[in-house]
Order: structure tokens, then sequence, then C-alpha cells
């Protein structure tokens, strides 16, 4: 938000929500959590749509929860979930461009938040809180915020958006999205 000196709408883990302390920091950022049923998510189309037409910033971590609980090297990335190339595929905005951002680490601590099962107990849905481990906690001590080409949502890519080739356009989107945060944190 500094970066870009705007707001912006954080989607975050359904958990997020559940949280003493941490739900009232989501709802202090003005984010907005995922449902707990995560085939769905008919809620985040819906939010995400409302904020985008009133011109709001929406942000999506694309790599979902999966590194709050895998962590990896900083600069390597998950999968993308493609939800986000879907909602902006759909929501009816004339101009919308998905911008592609990378945050990269160049000193971080490490440690360990809780124990998965303590989550368990705010998400009993989130296969990731099934297993044993830990949550990871990172504090990020000094991080480069990089910007990427912005990709608009013209009328070509939406009305290419249909049948059983809108799978695939989500899949060309998110991948497009993915390799210019991987190209960014390579740099």
């Amino acid at each position: 938000m500094s970066a870009i000196s705007r707001p912006v709408r954080f989607v975050c883990h359904y958990y997020m929500s559940q949280v003493p302390l941490l739900q009232q920091a989501v709802a202090l950022m003005g984010a907005f959590p995922l449902e707990a049923d995560q085939r769905t998510q008919s809620s985040f189309f819906q939010q995400s749509a409302r904020f985008l037409q009133a011109n709001e910033v929406v942000g999506v971590f694309p790599e979902g929860a999966d590194p709050m609980v895998k962590v990896k090297p900083p600069q390597q990335l998950s999968p993308f979930h493609r939800g986000f190339a879907h909602l902006a595929l759909r929501v009816p905005v004339d101009g919308l461009a998905i911008l592609p951002v990378a945050i990269a680490s160049r000193e971080e601590k490490q440690g360990r938040l809780a124990p998965l099962a303590l989550f368990r107990r705010f998400d009993p849905s989130e296969a990731l809180f099934q297993r044993d481990g830990w949550h990871s906690a990172i504090l990020y001590r000094h991080v480069d915020v990089f910007f990427g080409h912005p990709l608009l949502i013209d009328e070509g890519w939406k009305s290419r958006y249909c049948g059983s080739s809108g799978a695939a356009l989500a899949r060309e989107l998110t991948h497009a999205c993915w390799s210019q945060i991987a190209e960014m944190l390579a740099q």
C-alpha cells in the first residue's frame, strides 16, 4: 500500500478472520477473508467485484496458504492458484489491469509461530492444518518491491473467456503473472 500510495483490499485466508487479535488486524487493514469452503469462493468473487467496480484495488497472494506452512527460499515461488485470473476475466470492469508485484526479501528471520494443531481449531477445513508441524513466522527486515508490466484485461481477453476455453485462458493469464514475478525475483 505504501509503494502505490493507495489502500489495497487484500484477500486473506479464512482462518485469519477467526483468530482473536489477527481478526481485528485484518478488519483494520480493510482486508477480507476467503470462505472456509475452499471449493466455491463465491463471496470472494462477489466482494472483489464490488471493490473493483468501486475503483478500489484488490490484492491477492496467488500462492495461497502454502508458503505459510511450507517455507521455501525467499526467491522460490509456489504454484499460483487461478482464482484471481478467473476474477479478472469475469468482472464487468472496463480498463481492468492485473499488476504483478514481487516482494523480494533481502533479509528475513524465520521462526515458528504456533503448532498447526492450534490453527486447526480456527479452521478445521484447511487441509494444510491437518498435518503435524508448525505455522511459520517470518519477520522481513529488508524487502524490495518490484512492479511488473500491467496486464490489461480488455475485450479481447473477455470475449475468449467462455466455455471450455475459459479454464485454458485463466491458466494462460496465471502463467503470465507467475512468469513476470519469477523473473523479477531472479533479478
